[in-house]
């Protein structure tokens, strides 16, 4: 039985070079970054040089960067960091109901804390319209959250149509850009966010650690308080070996991005094109809007999503519901539902996301047996039913 792996927007398989680099720092360079002896100093060489290489990917400057323990802490320090530190000016923020439930469970606590949130919709396509984001901005409103591309469907939404009309009436953005940092191009120079969330086990990096953009002269309030850490924005002893695994994913990142976008569309759209022509009764989440790359969320009418996961396991085959942080969850997608879908596509929603490493044979491996899989399943359905 062949082994593939189509789950790469839970994770990703760490790049060997990765894993050297941060060998160095779990052996020789073992010091403490914040230590004056030269132990500590070589550590804190390593950890700055990966700095660099998170800002190069961003074209950030390297000051703009803290480090953290991955996508969901920066997302929780870039807006209870910003909403803290702005309430006097207001209490409203905007997000949508599509983000991630690191965000979503963060603005709701600050909903329990007393800030008021707008939850904007999405369309059919799971885009946000930047319309009604501009008729939701208040005078009180101090911060607008909304994702660079959706973790389900892979969708973009119009983040750059967005942040102008934001930052213009003196508004902080955030962007939570964890699923598509080192798929897409983001150069901060250019686009217009004051705040976005990286995690580097998304781009073949070690996991537990991530970071926060901050752009120059955005208020932030730390929420993890001790030491003088990361320009006391981050308190607590910094992680070395998987900061500089995470640089050192940032700089192969950068180097392979075209070759990534170019090639892993094209086997996106063979598995895609190849699923709607074997297999009826099939829908993809998103079509027509653009999406990331390597991303395809689709729906198989008259089957569970969970068997069909379950199902596709046993023929080695790993793929997903939906989020990895709601693996477990009975409930239904909200992304999904959030764009209108019925409930009998929603159940039967299978995502699947590709990485650099996914090859041709793998995704005609996929192609060969789900077919009869998809039938074998309604088949049962139909006879369970009668």
């Amino acid at each position: 039985m062949r082994s593939v792996y189509l789950d790469n927007n839970a994770t990703t398989q760490v790049d060997p070079a990765v894993v050297e680099r941060m060998n160095d720092y779990f052996g020789e360079n073992f010091g403490n970054a914040s230590s004056v002896h030269s132990f500590g100093q070589r550590a804190r060489a390593g950890l700055e040089e990966a700095r660099r290489q998170v800002a190069s990917l961003i074209d950030a400057s390297p000051a703009e960067i803290i480090f953290t323990g991955g996508g969901t802490e920066a997302d929780n320090l870039a807006i209870k960091g910003v909403a803290l530190a702005r309430q006097e000016k207001g209490k409203h923020l905007i997000t949508s109901r599509i983000e991630h439930p690191a965000v979503l469970r963060t603005c709701e606590s600050l909903e329990r804390d007393g800030f008021e949130v707008t939850y904007l919709d999405v369309g059919s396509d799971g885009a946000v319209d930047p319309g009604q984001l501009e008729q939701s901005l208040r005078d009180d409103t101090i911060l607008v959250s909304i994702m660079f591309a959706n973790n389900e469907t892979g969708v973009i939404q119009p983040v750059e149509e967005m942040a102008p009309l934001v930052r213009e009436r003196g508004i902080y953005f955030h962007c939570d850009a964890v699923q598509g940092v080192a798929k897409a191009s983001l150069p901060v120079d250019r686009f217009p966010v004051d705040l976005l969330s990286i995690s580097a086990h998304k781009f073949h990096g070690p996991k537990g650690v991530g970071a926060l953009y901050v752009r120059k002269g955005t208020p932030l309030q730390p929420q993890m308080l001790g030491g003088s850490h990361e320009r006391r924005m981050r308190a607590g002893t910094e992680n070395v070996p998987a900061i500089v695994g995470f640089g050192q994913a940032c700089q192969l990142a950068a180097e392979r991005m075209e070759d990534f976008v170019r090639r892993v569309s094209i086997l996106r759209d063979r598995l895609e094109n190849g699923i709607l022509n074997a297999i009826e009764g099939v829908r993809v989440n998103g079509a027509g809007q653009r999406r990331l790359p390597h991303v395809t969320n689709i729906s198989f009418e008259g089957i569970e999503g969970e068997a069909l996961l379950v199902a596709l396991d046993f023929q080695g085959i790993a793929v997903s519901t939906g989020a990895a942080c709601a693996s477990g969850s009975i409930s239904p997608s909200h992304v999904l539902a959030a764009m209108g879908l019925p409930d009998r596509w929603i159940r039967g929603s299978i995502r699947f996301s590709l990485s650099r490493l996914t090859t041709e044979e793998e995704i005609d491996y996929v192609l060969d047996v789900l077919p009869g899989i998809v039938q074998r399943m309604r088949e049962m359905a139909v006879s369970s039913s009668s």
